[in-house]
């Protein structure tokens, strides 16, 4: 991984140095794991759940990314979407739906920065 390539994911969110702990220094295998995240499509599923008042399905593919999200450190995701999470634990679809904002700059920046890997 190119120190460039690094400084983008850092600057997404993603603690690179805990990811490659996390898989005993393999960045093949990081690098691939974080191609498939573009493919993830928990986020979509997050949203179209919100929007049809699906509390159920919107906890589901919440709690999903937010353990993709754990697994691949990417800790500014991570945090904001376990705030959805609870919310929606709770019930709280329009408090869950309040914080969607935050959680959607956290993916939109990751996502960025993974496509300017290509």
């Amino acid at each position: 991984m190119t120190e460039e390539s690094k400084r983008r994911l850092v600057e997404a969110g993603i603690d690179v140095d805990d990811a490659l702990a996390r898989l005993m220094q393999n960045e093949g295998l990081l690098s691939r794991l974080l191609s498939a995240f573009l493919q993830d499509g928990n986020f979509a599923r997050l949203q179209e759940a919100l929007a049809k008042g699906d509390v159920s399905g919107a906890f589901t593919a919440a709690h999903t990314l937010k353990g993709v999200a754990g697994n691949l450190s990417m800790r500014d995701l991570f945090a904001r979407v376990s705030e959805v999470v609870e919310c929606l634990r709770g019930g709280d679809l329009a408090a869950a739906a309040g914080k969607m904002p935050a959680v959607e700059e956290a993916y939109r920046k990751v996502v960025d920065a993974l496509r300017a890997e290509g």
